[in-house]
């Protein structure tokens, strides 16, 4: 189960770098290709904002 990014979201940045396998796209609202998440949490973990989700 991929990870999902709300509306809530504040394009910080703080996601992508703690994202192991480049799964995250920058935008107004960042965005996580479900093809490559591995579920692994890490960008969850850091969101300042909790717009972070297992779909």
């Amino acid at each position: 189960m991929a990870y999902v990014i709300t509306d809530d979201c504040t394009a910080c940045g703080t996601c992508i770098d703690e994202c192991p396998v480049e799964a995250i796209s920058e935008g107004d609202i960042y965005k996580i290709d479900p093809d490559l998440c591995t579920d692994c949490g890490a960008c969850a973990d850091v969101c300042p904002v909790d717009a972070i989700h297992p779909e």
